[in-house]
């Protein structure tokens, strides 16, 4: 078992956007049973997050992953086994960065996790969905989540697609898994997974952490945890324009989980 008494704690490295914030109790819940127990989660997410850039929703500004205190924490800590979640990739599309240096600031993430021989496991793009949507609907979209964006739907979706096959091909090279969200996990929205899916979805897209011929049961919900992870702040931020830091780890669950935010 990965935290057995006489092995590390296991680390658990979460890089993401909306499916992360919107779903991370879950997340969490999903990885401490795959890995059997207790975890140390250090996390770089937020509604709207850039990889490469500095990111701004609602008077809440974040430095882009590539960027934030994540990676100096990984690296001053000791070797350990370590898993890690790669995905969200697709909101710098609507922040009019190209594919190929979208797809560079992955690599930078996928070369420092494989420093720390990280097992990591990389979500796609869900292209099923978003080609289905309708040009008026993106049109929507795009004003109210993005309203700098300037891109015509047609553009978004090209840029979507190569964005996909690029990350493809990054996931072969670095040797990591590639998972695919599936479109019954979504509703009218194509880019957010249904909270009814949420643990569904994490299992199976997590399912590869777990000890060979391990079954895991779904995470349950908890309206508790999900509140307490959910007011946990970052350790870089700006409100309404205003500096703001916290120490990390910020949170700890009952059983000894620790939660950083970066």
């Amino acid at each position: 078992m990965p935290n057995a008494s006489n092995s590390p704690r296991p680390r658990v490295v979460v890089l993401g956007a909306s499916n992360i914030a919107r779903g991370i109790s879950t997340v969490v819940e999903t990885a401490r049973l795959v890995l059997g127990g207790p975890i140390d989660l250090l996390a770089a997410y937020g509604h709207g997050r850039s990889y490469g850039a500095r990111s701004r929703l609602l008077g809440r500004s974040l430095p882009g992953i590539t960027g934030c205190g994540l990676w100096k924490a990984l690296a001053d800590e000791p070797p350990r086994p370590t898993w890690a979640l790669l995905t969200d990739v697709g909101n710098d599309i609507l922040y009019g960065a190209r594919p190929e240096l979208i797809a560079n600031w992955v690599e930078q993430c996928l070369d420092r996790l494989k420093a720390v021989d990280a097992r990591v496991v990389m979500t796609a793009l869900p292209l099923e969905n978003i080609e289905e949507v309708p040009e008026r609907r993106v049109r929507l979209m795009r004003s109210v989540l993005f309203p700098r964006c300037r891109l015509a739907p047609s553009e978004i979706l090209h840029r979507a697609r190569e964005l996909d096959q690029r990350l493809r091909e990054l996931a072969a090279a670095r040797g990591c898994e590639l998972r695919f969200f599936r479109a019954a996990w979504y509703g009218v929205d194509p880019i957010h997974v249904k909270m009814c899916h949420w643990a569904s979805a994490w299992g199976e897209i997590l399912a590869d952490w777990a000890p060979a011929g391990k079954k895991t049961s779904p995470a349950e919900g908890s309206l508790r945890r999900w509140f307490y992870l959910r007011r946990l702040r970052p350790q870089h931020r700006r409100w309404l324009g205003i500096r703001q830091h916290c120490d990390q780890p910020s949170g700890r669950l009952r059983d000894g989980t620790s939660i950083s935010l970066y």
